[in-house]
């Protein structure tokens, strides 16, 4: 894997309940959703963030993990 400084960082999506929203949103002048999973509880997405992907959107009760620690959305 070659480390660029726009990739390499990963977060870890896990759905505490049904219908959690991860949405990628790219990088650029325009800011805008490229990509959107759906999770049901229990399910967990590794997202990685790229030269294509900026911000990552989550909607819903889920906990995230990143290498800078764990939170938990209030929803």
């Amino acid at each position: 894997m070659t480390d660029t400084p726009n990739s390499g960082e990963f977060i870890v999506v896990k759905a505490k309940d049904n219908g959690v929203n991860v949405i990628g949103l790219t990088r650029g002048q325009d800011t805008r959703f490229h990509h959107t999973e759906k999770l049901d509880r229990g399910e967990v997405l590794i997202a990685q963030f790229t030269d294509h992907t900026s911000a990552i959107k989550i909607r819903g009760k889920a906990t995230i993990l990143t290498k800078y620690g764990t939170v938990d959305t209030d929803n």
